[in-house]
């Protein structure tokens, strides 16, 4: 029989559980002083965690620089834009005296049909959509500007909200879009910017918001302070604040009201001829500044519309055979050497050069001629024997010296040097009149500075100068001399000979006469390669047309140099020449009316206009604030208050342009007939709606008849025409 012995058992027990309890504890006290002593548990950082729960930081968003014109016009600058939200949901709603969704839907679609291009139905029918959250309102409810914000804020509506996304604003639109250049944030796969990004997310992608992208970006900074749990700051905690970094303003050497005038005369003449491309550019050839560039192809760099067409900038990117506006370099030359006698002659016609035969334009020539006549004719064979007057190796030199096959160093990206082979004997004849060698436009704008400018050649500027906004540091860009490759008596009678292109009996540059002014010009007609044969192209309008001139020429304050590539010309009375004239020539005059301004003067230009506010105010209020605007104004809606306004408030205009004014309601189709397509797209940048174009020219055609309701209507149809047809 076992012995038990409960009381001994017990004891046991007892003693077993003390031991143990008193271990347990000592793990727990030792456990309990590791962590207090070393602040950590599992490699977590336990006062790190506590000061992460109750720390709050908040980023302070540092701006973009601004992009100015050589007047201090804003170009390109930071911008917020709005989307419109309604809250239809009433979970997020937790004080029933302050709804945070949409209560009264007839009331809201009332009010806010006030403020953006829908009517009050489709907005109501929006509004009463199932089983969502919340909604947008498409295109009408996108990309509002701060005002509309405002005026919508003010109605006092629960549940609308709105969603700010930064961008990069371009307010005139297409406006030497290459050579500013545009910044974009990064988007996703589906091209929708990606969430959470902040304004220092621009990046520039092309022209001078490429190369400077370093310079006109900001560094954000950031704030940091404790809160406790119910969201309020602790007292006497510490606030941590890094001040944000502003990127620089860059102050460009092109003056707007140039600018605006050249892209407004390069539509018209691009719609009317649609060439394969076509450049303009006007330069200071004192200082090397660019006082206007454009181009064609071109695009607006606020809605992107065209980008697709030609990313090159043709300015730098862009070689090309230049033709016999090279011939001013040539002359130049020949002048500076002493072999340019006007009244020695020469057998024109042709010439046999080793490897082939150098014609004129008219094969059968003018007789025996002298050389000033053949600078009027624009005679290949009279410049072919001043190379070879100067010698193969001095035409080389000058050639170099002339800056060709070399970039500028213009800081534009991809620019480009040009070739040129100079190896066999009709080579180095060809390039005297400008075949055989391909430049680009920044080249030729540099030598030209040399004639113009006594014999100094300066380097292209198109920026005048960087500023620090924050210090108010100024960093400014000086003419910059490259060379001297003739000297300043050899220029000025370059200019002289050159008057008598325009102005000669026998000149080939009369069309391009200014009542007023005197023109040093030269016109020029280079063959096109066919890329496809390796041959030049012969007949039809297969070359590029150019004209380069230097004015007064006497003095030239400006250089204007046009190139036009292959337009499309139905109008038999019509030659290439005259396509480049309809650019130079209204172009030029301008130019040269403002050097007669005095520029400390209050004088303003009598063909420009401010465009005053007029979002806000009343259908009848707008058009009467816009009488002595004398713009051609058209109205796209139904509704009786002006919402979006383009051009927008203070930009300059021209005289005779197009004004577009929407209002509230629905948006109505404009009878766009005789339009532009520069017009038409004003109309889809302030509607957001898309423009499919088929044809070239003016609008003859479209898909949507006028005062039809736009609302909807993912892509209109308009089909332009030239004049001639």
């Amino acid at each position: 029989m076992t012995n038990r012995n409960p009381l001994k058992n017990r004891k046991k027990i007892a003693i077993l559980l003390f031991f143990g309890t008193l271990l347990l504890f000592l793990v727990f006290v030792g456990r309990f002083t590791y962590i207090m002593v070393k602040g950590e548990i599992n490699g977590e950082n336990l006062s790190q965690n506590v000061n992460n729960l109750y720390t709050r930081s908040s980023v302070l968003e540092a701006n973009r620089g601004t992009i100015y014109d050589i007047g201090g016009n804003s170009i390109a600058m930071d911008a917020t834009s709005y989307s419109l939200v309604a809250i239809l949901t009433d979970k997020w709603s937790n004080d029933p005296k302050e709804p945070q969704h949409v209560k009264d839907k007839q009331k809201t679609a009332a009010a806010l049909s006030k403020h953006i291009a829908m009517s009050e139905a489709d907005i109501f029918k929006t509004l009463n959509q199932k089983d969502l959250s919340q909604v947008e309102f498409g295109s009408a409810g996108k990309k509002l500007s701060y005002d509309i914000k405002s005026a919508i804020e003010e109605e006092d509506l629960p549940g609308i909200i709105f969603e700010e996304t930064p961008t990069r604003l371009y307010p005139n639109g297409t406006f030497a879009s290459h050579l500013v250049g545009y910044a974009e944030l990064p988007t996703d796969k589906n091209g929708e910017t990606k969430e959470g990004t902040l304004s220092t997310d621009l990046t520039g992608l092309m022209g001078v918001e490429q190369a400077y992208n370093d310079v006109l970006t900001g560094t954000d900074g950031s704030i940091k302070y404790q809160k406790d749990s119910f969201g309020y700051v602790l007292p006497n905690s510490t606030v941590e604040t890094t001040d944000s970094v502003d990127g620089k303003d860059i102050y460009l050497t092109l003056d707007k009201r140039m600018q605006v005038y050249l892209e407004s005369v390069m539509t018209e003449v691009n719609d009317k001829f649609n060439p394969v491309g076509m450049t303009a550019t006007l330069m200071d050839p004192e200082t090397g500044a660019i006082i206007a560039a454009s181009q064609r192809p071109s695009f607006n760099a606020t809605t992107k519309e065209g980008i697709g067409q030609l990313w090159q900038n043709l300015l730098v990117e862009d070689t090309f055979e230049p033709g016999s506006t090279l011939k001013v370099l040539t002359l130049a030359a020949a002048i500076n050497e002493g072999v340019f006698d006007p009244n020695a002659t020469y057998m024109s016609g042709a010439k046999k050069i080793e490897g082939g035969v150098v014609h004129d334009h008219n094969v059968n020539g003018w007789g025996q001629i002298s050389y000033l006549e053949g600078l009027e004719r624009s005679s290949n064979v009279a410049f072919v024997n001043l190379m070879e007057k100067m010698g193969e190796d001095t035409w080389k030199e000058y050639l170099d010296n002339f800056g060709m096959g070399k970039t500028t160093a213009s800081g534009l990206p991809n620019e480009q040097s040009g070739s040129n082979p100079y190896e066999w004997p009709l080579e180095k004849a060809n390039t005297s009149f400008g075949q055989g060698l391909t430049v680009t436009v920044f080249q030729m704008m540099q030598a030209y500075s040399a004639v113009a400018n006594e014999g100094k050649m300066m380097k292209p500027q198109y920026i005048s100068k960087i500023v620090d906004p924050a210090t108010g540091k100024e960093t400014t860009f000086e003419p910059e001399v490259v060379s001297e490759p003739i000297s300043k008596n050899s220029a000025d009678q370059a200019l002289n000979y050159l008057k008598e292109v325009v102005y000669g009996e026998n000149g080939t540059g009369q069309g391009y006469q200014i009542d007023g002014y005197e023109i040093a010009a030269k016109t020029g007609t280079a063959q096109i390669v066919n890329p496809d044969t390796k041959q030049y192209y012969s007949g039809g309008s297969n070359y590029v047309y150019s004209v380069v001139g230097m004015a007064p020429a006497d003095d030239p304050k400006v250089v204007l140099y046009v190139t036009v590539q292959q337009p499309t010309i139905t109008d038999s009375s019509l030659v290439g020449g005259d396509v480049v004239q309809a650019v130079f020539n209204p172009v030029m005059k301008r130019a040269l009316e403002y050097q007669h301004l005095d520029s400390d003067s209050e004088v303003e230009d009598p063909n420009q206009v401010v465009m005053p506010k007029v979002t806000g105010v009343s259908k009848e209020e707008a058009l009467k604030s816009l009488e002595e605007a004398q713009l051609d104004v058209t109205i796209v809606g139904n509704g009786d208050t002006i919402v979006q306004q383009l051009p927008l408030p203070e930009e300059s205009s021209i005289k005779n342009q197009r004004a577009i004014l929407m209002t509230n309601g629905a948006m109505t189709m404009p009878d766009m007939t005789g339009w532009s397509k520069n017009d038409v797209l004003k109309v889809s940048e302030i509607t957001g709606i898309e423009f499919a174009f088929e044809g070239e020219g003016y609008v003859v055609e479209q898909s949507l008849t006028p005062q039809a309701n736009m609302q909807g209507e993912e892509q209109i149809k308009i089909t332009l025409a030239s004049p001639q047809e």
